[in-house]
């Protein structure tokens, strides 16, 4: 039944759309207001991606490095491990 009347809703503001732009004064309005309920529904994130280490680590932090080549030897035991029971 929601999807019945999720149609009926849609349906019904593309066709009041419609009719809106066949007006040219109209038409700057309605995009308008089209731009406003987007940024609504999905707001743009920004552009900045709020790390602090990313791709610059510290050679003296043990523990970060230790952890890092840690999780790059992950790959390789996991190929290993796999090779291996497969002999």
């Amino acid at each position: 039944m929601q999807a019945k009347a999720k149609n009926a809703v849609m349906l019904g503001v593309g066709a009041a759309a419609l009719w809106m732009a066949m007006k040219p004064e109209n038409k700057a309005k309605l995009t308008e207001m089209a731009s406003q309920v987007k940024e609504k529904v999905m707001p743009s994130k920004p552009d900045v991606i709020p790390v602090q280490k990313a791709g610059n680590p510290d050679p003296l932090d043990v523990e970060d490095n230790k952890m890092v080549s840690e999780g790059a030897m992950y790959g390789v035991n996991y190929y290993n491990e796999n090779l291996q029971e497969q002999r």
